[in-house]
């Protein structure tokens, strides 16, 4: 039989193993034993997993480093609507949007045209996984106080999360904060409005009204029909 070994690239060989005993007890400490290999991948030389063995096993596994290394570092200065960044590798961003005309879908039970309709200035809080969305009354002077509103959607819980439905949100580990904030963006508006989590409208009146009437037309946002939440900036910070 031909000997195809050097085809499959680097070999790595073993060199330790360790085992991991746990107490059958409530406490359910645990004892780490190292073993060395020998030559031919056999373990030999059982004994307690040393503090240097630990030390060289804790700095192999430990990613943290590499996997934050460009996680949320901006492309260039730091762009100006960011109100509060968080690089850890579960951090998160704050920022906001002005008031804007974006296209909105929506399924077709709610009898809402999919379109281009008029938003009031939003508030955005992501972490790698999860995003909420919030509304405010303008744009301007925006500092830890600033009190926020539920923001006018459906598919959102009461605390401002988003649900996310069917949509794959794929944040990679490296992902620059220019890109983070877009694709969170475009994971948001790019998604079907289905449903009212808890059936409390987000707003003042009809939900359904507010948006038939705002889809497709020349009308502002009405700022007048946004429901305080009780928030303020400085609560999202933790």
């Amino acid at each position: 039989m031909k000997d195809i070994t050097a085809t499959f690239g680097t070999l790595y060989h073993p060199v330790k193993a360790f085992v991991v005993y746990q107490k059958n007890t409530s406490d359910k400490s645990i004892y780490v034993e190292a073993y060395d290999m020998d030559k031919n991948g056999y373990p030999l030389n059982a004994h307690p997993l040393s503090v240097h063995e630990s030390t060289n096993l804790a700095n192999t596994l430990d990613t943290s480093e590499e996997l934050k290394r460009n996680f949320l570092k901006p492309s260039g200065l730091l762009p100006k609507n960011i109100l509060y960044l968080n690089p850890d590798q579960n951090g998160y961003v704050i920022w906001h949007t002005p008031a804007q005309k974006v296209d909105l879908f929506f399924v077709e039970g709610l009898d809402i045209p999919n379109g281009r309709a008029s938003l009031p200035p939003l508030l955005w809080k992501a972490s790698k996984n999860t995003l909420w969305i919030f509304a405010m009354d303008s744009d301007a002077g925006i500092n830890e106080l600033t009190i926020l509103s539920h923001a006018p959607f459906f598919n959102l819980y009461q605390d401002g999360r988003v649900c996310m439905g069917t949509v794959s949100v794929n944040i990679k580990a490296d992902c620059l904060l220019e890109e983070f904030i877009a694709l969170w963006q475009q994971y948001f508006f790019n998604s079907y409005f289905s449903h009212l989590i808890g059936d409390k409208s987000p707003v003042k009146g009809n939900i359904i009204q507010l948006w038939q009437g705002l889809v497709g037309s020349k009308k502002q946002f009405p700022i007048k029909s946004l429901i305080k939440n009780g928030l303020t900036i400085k609560k999202l910070l933790s």
